[in-house]
């Protein structure tokens, strides 16, 4: 499948990277703005991308491409997405997927009419690590508390205190820790447990953007906390406690490349098991498998969990008065 990649961000080469390993997907073009070019052409000369492009619909209009990845700013993605689905094209959307559930919802719906597949490439999902992790939390009994800190000191929120507001902290462009971090760890919460009864969040305010922030979500029968900040820093961590043991790691819920395991009695096991492969490579590779196939009632079981977090992302942020603009 001939795969145009929009954008030329940190991103990028993670994702050339895993789309390197996955015969059905050919990197046939990527667009970017004409300050792009330089990063482009890297790209191009070690990938072998065949195009390069600056105008979206020429993109559009080139039958050969059948993939549009959106690795754009937030704000971004619903515009972009919307128009490659209604061209026809199956779209691969960069977390967070858009900057509300209305668009979320628009975009599947789109999709759905025109047959082609969209797909949130939240990386977590779908890595053998995480799949292992739901077999093993039905050992621990009784689970009691989920608790996930993403914590990453931002260099460009020394920029923000500075005065200068690039995308990630910009609520004009859906920026914020939870936009940006906390996803990660919703999503990780969401594909174990499902929906939670209630959210709370609180956060840490400034120039109508969340820069950090706790958001507690209430299972019937545990209770969850998940941090994500961007203006401070601390050790990573994941932990799922139960009555019978737990689970936990040291790593990012986008990473997650091990975790350890234990009954409460018994011996501590580390398990990885996702073979160093390319981070983004099994969420790639599940999409393209889908397509290839014609699995669209996976897709829609996938579309639907995007729904839930889009509808808690936006649930916290209204909570803390943020808006997004669309």
């Amino acid at each position: 499948m001939k795969t145009a990649i929009l954008g030329a961000g940190t991103i990028i080469p993670a994702f050339l990277e895993a789309a390197e390993k996955i015969e059905e997907l050919e990197i046939y073009a990527i667009f970017g703005q004409e300050s792009d070019l330089p990063k482009m052409t890297e790209f191009q000369n070690e990938y072998g991308i065949t195009k390069i492009y600056h105008d979206y619909d020429k993109i559009l209009e080139d039958r050969e491409v059948e993939v549009v990845y959106v690795a754009l700013p937030n704000h971004l993605h619903y515009v972009f997405a919307k128009k490659a689905a209604e061209n026809k094209k199956h779209v691969i959307v960069e977390k967070s997927f858009a900057s509300t559930y209305a668009q979320a919802k628009e975009l599947i719906d789109i999709a759905d009419r025109n047959q082609v597949m969209i797909f949130e490439a939240i990386s977590n999902q779908y890595m053998p690590n995480y799949r292992k992790t739901r077999e093993l939390v039905k050992e621990l009994g009784d689970v009691k508390i989920v608790q996930i800190n993403y914590s990453q000191y931002s260099r460009r929120y020394d920029l923000f205190k500075e005065g200068t507001v690039l995308p990630v902290f910009d609520p004009k462009k859906s920026g914020g820790a939870l936009m940006d971090l906390n996803v990660y760890n919703i999503h990780y919460v969401l594909g174990l447990f499902g929906k939670p009864e209630k959210i709370h969040y609180i956060a840490n305010i400034e120039r109508g953007i969340d820069t950090s922030g706790i958001l507690t979500m209430e299972y019937p029968d545990f209770q969850c906390v998940c941090v994500g900040a961007k203006d401070c820093k601390a050790p990573v961590s994941i932990n799922i406690q139960g009555d019978k043991g737990f689970i936990h790691s040291d790593e990012p819920a986008n990473v997650y490349s091990s975790f350890s395991f234990a009954h409460n009695n018994g011996e501590l096991e580390t398990i990885a098991l996702n073979e160093e492969m390319p981070r983004l490579y099994y969420e790639l590779k599940v999409f393209a498998d889908m397509v290839i196939n014609n699995n669209y009632g996976e897709t829609r079981e996938y579309n639907q969990h995007t729904l839930d977090v889009m509808e808690i992302l936006e649930e916290a942020r209204r909570q803390v008065n943020i808006s997004f603009r669309e």
